[in-house]
């Protein structure tokens, strides 16, 4: 099975590109919208401040005619930036707590649950003491109710441009995946580490993805990025392969500047085969000259 979607769905500059004009101040309509088209969403937000239980009760209740519709979380990042480079293991026992029942338990009740995306801190490399750490972090916020992807960010993490084999075999150990990202900031892995797979486009703006746009550049930020169609092309071996080894693939592009997440979500399901709602998207890829086209 192979699930795709976007990371996330409340942006004000999708109106008028995915989501119709007549929507613009209805916020709370758009995940109902969004759940037309796609399958799962990838909800970052989790990550900057605990939702109420009774948002994501919300959600669900706005996707309650979709079925299969399902949600994916990130741990919030008072776990994996604050926390787990301190070594709190007390503080991490904590705060997951409230992350389990405020958005594990009620999407797991309702059937919505899809993958924890554990992201690590850029500055968190590998060394036998974090290794350790890790280790101590994935068993305080294991659930055997989700599937559990983690993102590495460091390149320490990495040997001959793959995973590490102590860090492969934790993650083997405990059933996580190792994210496979498409970004400027961290190479593309193949290593598959559990009975499913996460992968995360992020864009290609190398040349703006450790600062910010300035001068003619129309780009609203590092994540507006379309990819062509032959880009998305290069991936679908890969995919194939990945979702021949694993029960479920979940894909999600962050790329959402501008509706392009959208956009190249639904184009990478029409490569895959997948069955899906036709939707036009209007996007503006803007050239450094200021230029438009739709």
């Amino acid at each position: 099975m192979i699930l795709t979607g976007c990371s996330g769905w409340s942006y004000s500059d999708w109106v008028d590109r995915f989501y119709p004009r007549e929507l613009a101040q209805r916020h709370s309509e758009w995940l109902r919208y969004y759940a037309r088209y796609f399958p799962t969403t990838e909800v970052n937000s989790t990550f900057y401040s605990m939702p109420a239980r009774e948002m994501v009760e919300s959600w669900v209740a706005k996707t309650e005619d979709v079925k299969g519709f399902e949600f994916s979380i990130k741990l919030p990042g008072s776990i994996t930036h604050e926390k787990l480079p301190a070594g709190d293991m007390d503080g991490i026992a904590s705060d997951f707590d409230a992350f389990r029942r405020n958005c594990i338990t009620p999407l797991s009740s309702a059937g919505r649950l899809g993958a924890v995306l554990v992201q690590l801190p850029p500055q968190f490399g590998f060394s036998n003491d974090s290794i350790r750490t890790l280790a101590s972090m994935m068993e305080e916020v294991a659930d055997d109710r989700a599937d559990y992807a983690l993102e590495f960010r460091h390149r320490s993490w990495l040997e001959r441009g793959e995973i590490r084999r102590e860090a492969a075999q934790l993650l083997s150990a405990m059933n996580f995946t190792a994210v496979l990202v498409d970004s400027p900031a961290f190479p593309t892995t193949s290593r598959i580490t559990a009975q499913h797979a996460y992968l995360r486009f992020h864009g290609r703006n190398r040349d703006i993805w450790y600062g910010g746009a300035g001068g003619d550049d129309m780009r609203i930020n590092r994540y507006d990025y379309i990819y062509s169609r032959g880009q998305l092309e290069e991936w679908i071996p890969t995919v194939r392969e990945i979702s021949g080894l694993t029960d479920v693939t979940r894909i999600y592009f962050n790329n959402h500047g501008r509706a392009k997440a959208a956009k190249n979500a639904l184009e990478m399901m029409e490569l895959l085969g997948i069955r899906h709602a036709e939707k036009h998207i209007r996007i503006m890829d803007q050239a450094r000259l200021g230029s438009f086209s739709d």
